[in-house]
């Protein structure tokens, strides 16, 4: 039986970055409110609107002036994804955070199923949906993203079929320590895991885009790619940056030492000229560079302690919410 809806003290956010997706927000919305509304739990809808040029922000402040549960938050230009969805975790005030897409591929109506599925393990942090049967295209995104999640599963060591799904849950504590920038939103996960998070995945159903466009390209794989070089760096030496810059500048130095010995003897005992071989050249080259190495794993680690201490800059700046009538 449907039970009136307490948004001001929720136990469930629901967060949606929207950028650019007009068409769909009051479709959005609406099965989101009918997916809810048999749920029997308080919720509130958080749409971030990311920077929007299409005149996202001014319906989302139309929809937003009859229903009391959407709360949308208007960056003051286009962040990207990672920090809208940190925005509206900042925002959020369940206990149990969802995230998925504007786009209308994720569908609502699995939301009370995976929050049954949630409130039934208590034992798991965080709920991932798995696009098993994607409406992509083939060639240009569900292979490049079969590949891609492996890689991840395997660096990260947290193994799911679909890091790329938005339809998530989270328990509020699995993300106290987490902060998300760049395109770092697809690896929660593993960020969370490193915390020791728990990670459950369920297949999810996943619909193809009749409207708007797509905004990932080739350019957000290799930002991907990047931000999968740090995550990997930040789970294994984010506490112990020596470890890393100075086990390869202590090598390098070592083998550039030895190099300069060898010549530094032939110079000196065999009367050899040394001057002209690239022999030389490496060695100070590779002396040079482990000096720095060692250098940089210092200052990782200073870098360590600043990391850990309170406090910090907010990533994100809001904006107020534009009149429904478009009027400035």
């Amino acid at each position: 039986m449907p039970v009136e809806n307490d948004a001001q003290n929720p136990d469930v956010s629901i967060v949606i970055p929207v950028f650019n997706e007009y068409d769909n927000l009051h479709d959005l919305v609406g099965q989101v409110e009918a997916a809810m509304a048999q749920s029997g739990v308080a919720w509130e809808l958080i749409c971030v609107d990311d920077g929007s040029r299409d005149g996202s922000d001014r319906r989302l402040a139309e929809l937003a002036e009859t229903r009391p549960w959407l709360r949308p938050l208007f960056l003051n230009r286009n962040y990207g994804q990672s920090t809208a969805m940190q925005a509206g975790f900042d925002a959020a005030r369940g206990a149990t955070l969802i995230t998925l897409d504007g786009d209308l591929q994720n569908d609502p109506a699995d939301i009370p199923r995976l929050l049954k599925e949630l409130d039934a393990r208590p034992e798991i942090d965080i709920l991932s949906g798995w696009r098993k049967d994607r409406q992509d295209k083939t060639v240009s995104r569900k292979i490049p993203s079969m590949l891609a999640n492996r890689m991840i599963s395997k660096v990260t060591g947290v193994h799911l079929h679909d890091y790329g799904c938005s339809l998530k849950l989270y328990r509020r504590e699995a993300l106290r320590h987490v902060k998300i920038y760049g395109e770092l939103h697809r690896f929660i996960p593993a960020l969370a895991g490193q915390f020791g998070a728990r990670v459950m995945e369920l297949p999810v159903n996943h619909r193809a885009r009749t409207r708007g466009k797509s905004k990932y390209g080739i350019d957000r794989t290799i930002r991907v790619l990047l931000d999968l070089l740090w995550v990997k760096f930040m789970l294994r030496f984010l506490h112990r940056p020596m470890h890393a810059f100075g086990g390869a500048g202590a090598v390098m130095l070592l083998v550039g030492f030895l190099i300069l010995l060898v010549l530094s003897f032939e110079k000196l005992f065999l009367g050899q000229d040394i001057g002209g071989r690239p022999l030389l050249l490496l060695g100070v080259m590779l002396s040079l560079m482990g000096v720095q190495f060692l250098g940089m794993g210092l200052i990782g680690e200073m870098l360590t302690r600043i990391y850990h201490e309170p406090g910090g800059g907010q990533q994100y700046v809001l904006r107020e919410a534009p009149r429904a009538d478009g009027k400035s």
